[in-house]
């Protein structure tokens, strides 16, 4: 008899509902591992969404007042279309040390980041906080005046009247939290000049003073990893340093060496970031639009950098409006600023902003070619 005529055919059927009932076991059991895999990864998700969420809820939200933002609505079609794949966003810089205000104060610091929303590149934009430009109701004076006479509002309607813009986003911090956010980097890389290293003395002096550091002074000029009061320092450089055309190049190079030191940090340096700047930082960004930038903030890339406007001359133009920058003129100015931002060569003045680059001829007698 054959080894297969010996096997009883009852155990032979219970050894095959018991291999059928391991295999469904083993398949549940499958099953639950990859529900409960499933379920971790979107409890870590959920964590980091409530983490951030929780730094978030320290950053100062400001609702904006739609009907005070001012946009002109003779822009081309083509140049809108254009502007359309691009997300600009406002950034004002307050010295507001004495009373830490963010809702009003001269802005120090104005500056456009245009972020490409295919490709992820950021280009920087100075506009120089003298610049003769209208900041409301026909009154021209300078540019930094806006912020404090209307808040945000009024200092997103200057942009966007004088440049043919449509900002209606903006970020204003105190420019001061520069020095904690270097020092909680470990510093950033930058080369100096002698004259800058000179000049940084008196700064450094002063903001010692203010914030109880004890920074050092450099002796001469070379390549040197800046603590936050250096860092801060050097980006405020202004008379005898290339005046505020040198300092607003000064203080891109330093957010750019920042933005880059910080992309390189790990999750307890970034933590801590995090919990120095919200406190800081008042927007008029949702959480959730926070959190949408901060999930591409690896993918983000800082790419050209540049002042406006780009040809310019200075001016004292009465003991009230005292030394401007003048645009010459507006017009062939904010023509440049497009192509820079939008690569729109096709782009054509507004008639707002034709307006306005006659008003600035008329009142200060600089017309287009004169600067430089």
């Amino acid at each position: 008899m054959s080894q297969r005529e010996n096997v009883n055919p009852r155990r032979e059927q219970d050894h095959r509902k018991n291999s059928r009932r391991y295999q469904k076991r083993a398949a549940a059991r499958r099953r639950r591992n990859t529900i409960f895999i499933v379920e971790i990864v979107l409890l870590l998700i959920l964590a980091v969404v409530l983490f951030f969420m929780s730094k978030l809820s320290k950053i100062e939200k400001t609702k904006l007042d739609m009907d005070k933002i001012e946009v002109n609505e003779d822009i081309s079609q083509e140049s809108q279309k254009i502007m359309k794949g691009y997300q600009t966003i406002a950034m004002f810089g307050l010295d507001n040390r004495s009373n830490g205000n963010l809702s009003q104060g001269r802005s120090d610091v104005i500056m456009l980041a245009n972020i490409n929303n295919d490709t992820k590149e950021v280009k920087l934009v100075s506009v120089y906080r003298d610049t003769y430009l209208d900041t409301g109701d026909g009154i021209f004076q300078k540019c930094n005046a806006a912020y404090a006479k209307g808040g945000p509002e009024q200092a997103i309607s200057m942009l966007n009247v004088n440049l043919d813009l449509n900002i209606t986003d903006y970020v204003t911090v105190d420019f001061n939290s520069i020095i904690e956010c270097v020092d909680l980097l470990g510093g950033v890389d930058m080369e100096i000049t002698d004259d800058e290293a000179s000049l940084m003395t008196g700064y450094i002096r002063e903001l010692n003073e203010l914030t109880g550091n004890k920074a050092e002074n450099l002796t001469q000029g070379g390549t040197y990893t800046l603590n936050g009061v250096q860092a801060c320092a050097y980006a405020r450089i202004r008379y005898g340093g290339g005046d505020d055309y040198r300092r607003t190049e000064r203080q891109r190079t330093v957010l750019t060496a920042m933005v880059k030191k910080a992309q390189q940090s790990d999750l307890t340096t970034v933590n801590k970031l995090i919990n120095e700047v919200c406190g800081d930082i008042q927007t008029s960004f949702s959480n959730v639009e926070l959190l949408a930038l901060a999930s591409q903030v690896f993918q983000y890339s800082i790419g050209d950098t540049t002042g406006f406007p780009f040809t310019k001359t200075t001016k004292v133009l009465s003991k009230k409006t005292g030394d401007v920058v003048i645009p010459c003129d507006l017009s062939d100015n904010v023509k440049e600023l497009h192509i820079f931002l939008y690569e729109d060569s096709a782009y054509t003045a507004s008639d707002t902003v034709k307006q306005n680059s006659e008003k600035i001829v008329s009142d200060t007698g600089f017309k287009s070619g004169d600067g430089h």
